[in-house]
């Protein structure tokens, strides 16, 4: 016997299309959420045929400029490895085991998968820990939720540890900082360029709702720009994949693209709500943003990669996990402007 605690870390995050023949099916689950499209079935159900139909050509020309899918699963295993040698560097004098389960939301692996994984691997307890930076009702709430589901019916009973969120964590922050001041330099330095801040949108509506995203976003942002201490640099939050006939927050990313470009100045992309890359970046971000910017007249078009395996956020996810095995329910940061938390709501019973 070791005494070691079996802890499994099961990292959350959207997933993504492995093969074009999974873009369509993908897209169903997408939609058929009711954390996306937020009316009753059978409706939901249809609609988000109809629609994962019609979108499925678009979106596979957009995966075959990754190779036919995302990358963001074998991405999410880089991150999660990371996660497991910080960990048994600093865990406790090893006193725990640590193991990374990823749970993606709308493709393989599942949240069901990821269950039957920690079953068999006999974890003590289990951390929950969302690869999203910033909570929303459409992302962490319904991976939670879908988490709750699978683990009931695997008949996991090993005690459950949260978090909820993090927009501040000193080292996404620091990893984040580290990443735009080289990218500043390539892009003519601060004088001549702009720093975009690119998030995904949500609908108003999900956000006059309560949803506390964009609170979170920008307070992201502001954390950024404060580390960065660059006297008068000019910067701006934005977000993009825009879709749909409902009105969305803004300002939007291509329109930022397009006033940049009338003022001359260069642009310093950051992804901040992205912390792999996947389509929105490697694709929308950089091909047909980029390919704005050049139309537009915007002198340099710099894109800062997703922090990734960023030491420094690994760092900051290690000590996220370490101190939610110390709290009972959930982590959620108290300083959070706007945030109302609503993960106790969503894991209700699954411990």
């Amino acid at each position: 016997m070791t005494g070691r605690r079996k802890v499994a870390i099961v990292l959350m995050n959207l997933g993504g299309p492995d093969k074009p023949e999974a873009v369509q099916p993908f897209l169903f689950n997408l939609f058929n959420d009711p954390a996306i499209i937020r009316i009753p079935n059978p409706f939901r159900f249809l609609l988000a045929k109809l629609i994962s139909k019609r979108r499925a050509p678009i979106a596979r020309e957009i995966y075959a400029e990754l190779g036919g899918g995302s990358p963001l699963v074998p991405l999410t295993e880089a991150q999660g490895r990371a996660l497991e040698e910080v960990l048994a560097d600093q865990a406790a004098a090893g006193k725990i085991e640590a193991k990374t389960f990823l749970a993606m939301r709308y493709w393989h692996p599942f949240a069901d998968e990821a269950a039957a994984q920690v079953k068999a691997w006999g974890a003590d307890e289990i951390v929950l820990l969302p690869l999203y930076p910033h909570y929303s009702t459409t992302t962490t709430e319904s991976s939670f939720k879908d988490w709750m589901r699978a683990a009931g019916e695997a008949g996991l009973k090993a005690p459950v540890h949260v978090v909820c969120c993090y927009p501040t964590e000193p080292g996404f922050i620091s990893s984040y900082a580290g990443l735009i001041r080289p990218a500043l330099e390539e892009a003519g330095g601060p004088e001549k360029a702009r720093v975009l801040f690119s998030a995904h949108g949500l609908p108003k509506k999900v956000i006059e709702d309560g949803d506390p995203y964009q609170a979170q976003v920008e307070q992201s942002c502001a954390a950024i720009v404060k580390e960065l201490a660059i006297p008068g640099l000019d910067w701006q939050t934005c977000y993009q994949s825009r879709v749909g006939p409902l009105e969305w927050i803004g300002p939007a990313t291509d329109k930022e693209i397009e006033r940049a470009g009338a003022e001359g100045k260069a642009l310093v992309v950051v992804p901040i709500a992205f912390v792999s890359e996947h389509s929105e970046t490697l694709v929308e971000l950089d091909i047909e943003y980029g390919k704005l910017a050049r139309e537009s007249g915007v002198p340099a078009y710099v894109r800062v990669a997703a922090v990734g395996t960023e030491r420094g956020f690994i760092d900051g996810l290690a000590r996220l996990v370490l101190e939610s095995l110390n709290n009972t329910g959930v982590l959620c940061p108290e300083d959070a402007p706007g945030h109302v938390c609503t993960a106790e709501r969503a894991i209700a019973g699954i411990s």
